[in-house]
């Protein structure tokens, strides 16, 4: 059996593990676009000159992690675009069903929902080739703008307690839909899906697993809802 740090030709290119992993980067390319469309969005609602800096930087953040995709996707002979399309609906979905009253449950979507979609994608890039799997991890790199995410909330609730009861069960709505879409995603997509449970030429998850996974990303979830000071 082939290794994950030295795919074999018959691993890299097995014509349903390259649709899984075109699936894959089409995924994770269309979310950065549009958590930079819906950063940019929120930054309308921040409150002074300061905040919508912050908010800006975070969407360039998220621009230069598409752009890694983006020029990945060229390098392997494929239209990104292309690539991405498939995945517009699930996204336009998610944000639908969770558009931010507010300013604060906007910082709170940003984080939560960049936080639980990089745990997934880390999940996943085990069980990729060497090549995708560096080209994963390093798109899912963060931002650098946790802390102020952190200091925002946290300051809001000491201002007013109130406001850690509303955000926390934002939170919660936020987790449910993120985990729906996630599985209708693994679900729907039957290449992504051989990626997760394997084959003869690269290893993968049974069923047991995939649960414990998904029990890892509500473990996390609750994790960083306690660094904003929420209950999960």
């Amino acid at each position: 059996m082939a290794s994950l740090d030295d795919p074999t030709p018959s691993t890299i290119d097995d014509p349903v593990y390259r649709t899984g992993v075109l699936e894959l980067l089409g995924l994770l390319a269309y979310g950065e676009i549009s958590a930079c469309e819906r950063l940019a969005e929120d930054a309308k609602m921040a409150p002074d000159l300061r905040n919508k800096v912050e908010i800006a930087a975070m969407a360039t953040a998220e621009f230069g992690h598409f752009e890694k995709l983006r020029d990945h996707l060229v390098a392997m002979g494929e239209d990104p675009f292309e690539v991405m399309l498939p995945f517009a609906a699930t996204f336009e979905r998610f944000h639908r069903q969770t558009r931010p009253s507010d300013w604060l449950e906007g910082l709170v979507k940003a984080y939560v929902g960049d936080g639980l979609a990089a745990d997934f994608y880390r999940e996943i890039a085990a069980y990729l080739d060497a090549d995708t799997r560096e080209l994963v991890l390093d798109t899912l790199s963060g931002t650098g703008h946790s802390d102020f995410v952190i200091d925002a909330i946290r300051g809001a609730i000491d201002d007013d307690h109130r406001v850690g009861g509303r955000l926390a069960l934002w939170g919660r709505r936020l987790m449910g839909e993120a985990l729906s879409q996630a599985q209708m995603v693994v679900a729907e997509r039957d290449a992504l899906s051989t990626v997760l449970v394997g084959g003869v030429d690269h290893p993968g998850m049974d069923l047991a697993g995939i649960g414990r996974m998904f029990t890892r990303l509500t473990e996390a979830h609750a994790a960083r809802m306690d660094k904003l000071g929420l209950a999960a």
